[in-house]
């Protein structure tokens, strides 16, 4: 399709950037470059921008660009991305608050130091409180779904929707509310706890993490979701990865970790092509070998080439 400008979209309170470089927005640090970026300045700029924007002119919704590979080729369209506005935590009582653009880690922070249990799990999870309602994400014994009582989303005409925990229609690492709604808060509730015990727990988090996990490298977090057990004789994705012998496979600079086969890393040059070569590459042979079919937990967006 044809570029996009900001001739092309309506005025709006908060901020465009055109031509934005995504490379620097994600983890993976690949990707190409979005005609335009959007940073709303709140919900009703938002609502704002969905409403005037014309329906054909393609939107997508980032974070911190943690569980997200953008193609070479960039998007090409309109990139929104979360400030201040969206980034929000408050609590009462026993239910936190927080703004889609808020970091999943810093929402488990609070709701500690405010004596709320049960959401700690999300000091373990790398993204945003949108994309955890997005793919319904979880670590280390817990989900979103187990303590997600509301969100609010706007659908691509910029019509607002309230929707309960049920209504989100969560499985594992999914969620049936449309693509199109974008996430803007949600309401989360706890159980009562002592900070203290709370915080020792996250910091167990942590540490596995920590001694587990490539955190330190170009990653983008767990690669594929978890195969159905039934399917895979209960078997996880990186289990299937290490008994094909792929553990430390190269595609260009795109390596699968050593640490553990699940992630992939960007070891300094590598391009989006050679990451998702990789990934694809991995489930080709883990079908073949082992007859089970992973599924991508990243997402991907973009062109693989620039027109």
């Amino acid at each position: 399709m044809a570029r996009v400008t900001v001739n092309d979209l309506p005025d709006i309170r908060g901020k465009y950037v055109e031509n934005a470089d995504l490379s620097t927005l994600t983890w993976f640090r690949v990707g190409g470059f979005a005609d335009v970026l959007f940073v709303p300045a709140d919900e009703d700029d938002l609502a704002h921008f969905l409403k005037a924007t014309p329906s054909d002119v393609p939107v997508f919704v980032m974070g911190v660009g943690s569980n997200l590979l953008v193609r070479d080729g960039g998007y090409r369209g309109v990139v929104i991305r979360f400030g201040s506005g969206f980034r929000q935590i408050s609590v009462d009582g026993l239910k936190v608050t927080a703004g889609a653009g808020a970091i999943d880690a810093q929402v488990a922070k609070r709701a500690a130091e405010a004596g709320i249990a049960g959401l700690e799990f999300y000091r373990g999870v790398p993204g945003t409180i949108g994309g955890a309602l997005r793919m319904n994400a979880g670590a280390y014994g817990g989900e979103t779904k187990d303590v997600l009582v509301r969100a609010i989303a706007y659908d691509r005409a910029g019509q607002r929707h309230e929707l309960s925990n049920s209504e989100m229609g969560f499985s594992y690492r999914h969620c049936d509310v449309p693509e199109d709604y974008i996430f803007t808060s949600a309401i989360f509730e706890g159980t009562p706890g002592d900070p203290a015990e709370i915080m020792a727990r996250m910091d167990e988090i942590s540490a596995q993490r920590e001694e587990t996990q490539p955190i330190r490298e170009r990653t983008g977090g767990s690669t594929f979701a978890n195969p159905d057990p039934a399917l895979s004789d209960g078997r996880k994705s990186w289990q299937l990865i290490d008994e094909i012998g792929a553990r430390g496979r190269l595609v260009g600079d795109a390596q699968v970790s050593t640490r553990h086969c699940n992630f992939m890393i960007n070891r300094g040059n590598a391009s989006a092509a050679d990451l998702e070569t990789l990934i694809e590459s991995l489930r080709t042979d883990v079908l073949e070998k082992t007859g089970v079919e992973l599924r991508w937990e990243i997402r991907r967006v973009g062109e693989a080439t620039y027109e």
